[in-house]
């Protein structure tokens, strides 16, 4: 079946006296896409992107002269933080400086996605500035090699809040045939992850693969392995890439670790960690020697590794406890996983099982690489 984009925005139903949306088609693109061939005479559009007080992410556009081919280019800017969470009316300015550019996968030709650090006026980090800590820390342990690779859940909802495909009043079959499913009525919005996907791609997102999940209608990318500060800058701009596609599709995208309470899975954003000393002969050792890291940091893990992760973190569907750290190998029900190929091998990785799909990755990888090599002594910030 062919979507009809130029067909009506919304379609209402009244259902018990109230009005539901049943469906919806955002983009009229046919339309749109007279214009998106138009000559730019010689600008380009730079749309700043950056992560805001809730967690989500927001972006305008700059105009530039010419086109751009470094992030050292690039301008600050600024934004109403008070709209954003970030800052409170009376002293609302905060400041957005460029840390990356990535290829535009809607605009095309010079036009840049730029991912961007919030700073406050006084020259410092604004509070939700998580990236500018990991990157200190990433900085100081350059020589051990972290490799990180996540693996984002996420669910599709229509309008109504149920998951897309969801029949209305109801649930669909029990989770089994769900997950990596093809055909009808086992997966759903096939057409928006694949879309996610070449738009990761043509941006230079490093993705290395995408799956359904357990429950229906939930998804799965994976970003990695990138070193260091790149995994949070790749997996930042994947989720605003899959907010920005199912933009046009009228779908909304969750990150919520329990979308649907019940006998559903949840979704995680599990954590696959490897250092230099992991990947050497008898790298297994290095591995076992973090589990009593891990352990001892628990609590201090669990506080940065999503809200609402206790209501995922039940010791069933695929979780450990909230409350105590185990590890094992091949044991999905473990906090951390120790692949069984890994174990095998006597060297690799090991996959933290515990951050909630909604987590910061700049927080956990940054908490990560604290628990495994020590923390910093506070920085001297200056204006």
């Amino acid at each position: 079946m062919v979507r009809d984009y130029s067909a009506p925005s919304r379609k209402l139903l009244k259902t018990d006296g109230n009005l539901q949306a049943e469906s919806t088609t955002i983009s009229n693109t046919e339309n749109l896409m007279k214009y998106m061939d138009l000559d730019q005479k010689g600008s380009s559009m730079a749309e700043y992107i950056w992560i805001d007080g809730t967690n989500g992410v927001r972006s305008k556009t700059k105009t530039l002269d010419k086109p751009c081919k470094d992030v050292k280019e690039l301008s600050e800017w600024n934004f109403d933080g008070s709209s954003c969470g970030q800052a409170e009316s009376g002293n609302s300015d905060v400041y957005l400086r460029p840390v990356a550019i990535y290829p535009d996968p809607f605009r095309r030709g010079d036009n840049i996605l730029v991912l961007c650090e919030c700073w406050d006026h006084d020259g410092t980090p604004n509070k939700f500035n998580y990236r500018h800590e990991a990157a200190r820390l990433m900085n100081a342990n350059s020589k051990q090699e972290p490799w990180f690779g996540l693996e984002q859940e996420y669910t599709l909802l229509g309008l109504d809040g149920r998951p897309y495909g969801w029949p209305k009043g109801g649930f669909p079959a029990p989770q089994g045939p769900y997950y990596c499913g093809v055909g009808t009525g086992k997966v759903y919005c096939r057409d928006i992850v694949e879309a996610h996907y070449k738009a990761c791609l043509y941006a230079g997102i490093n993705i290395s693969g995408i799956n359904a999940e357990v429950m229906p209608g939930q998804w799965e990318f994976q970003v990695g392995p990138c070193e260091g500060i790149e995994l949070g800058d790749h997996l930042w701009m994947a989720r605003f890439l899959v907010h920005r596609v199912a933009e046009e599709f009228g779908v909304i995208i969750t990150f919520a670790p329990k979308p649907i309470p019940g006998d559903w899975n949840g979704a995680g954003l599990h954590t696959n960690v490897s250092t230099a000393d992991m990947r050497k002969d008898d790298g297994l050792k290095s591995i076992e020697s973090m589990m009593g890291k891990l352990e001892k940091r628990h609590i201090e893990h669990m506080e940065v590794y999503g809200e609402g992760n206790a209501e995922r973190m039940t010791g069933e569907h695929e979780t450990a406890s909230m409350d105590k750290f185990s590890w094992a190998v091949a044991d999905r029900g473990a906090s951390v996983r120790i692949p069984r190929q890994c174990a095998a091998a006597g060297k690799g990785y090991f996959e933290d099982r515990r951050p909630a799909s909604n987590a910061d990755p700049y927080r956990i990888t940054g908490m990560m690489m604290e628990t495994m090599f020590g923390g910093l002594p506070d920085e001297k910030m200056s204006k």
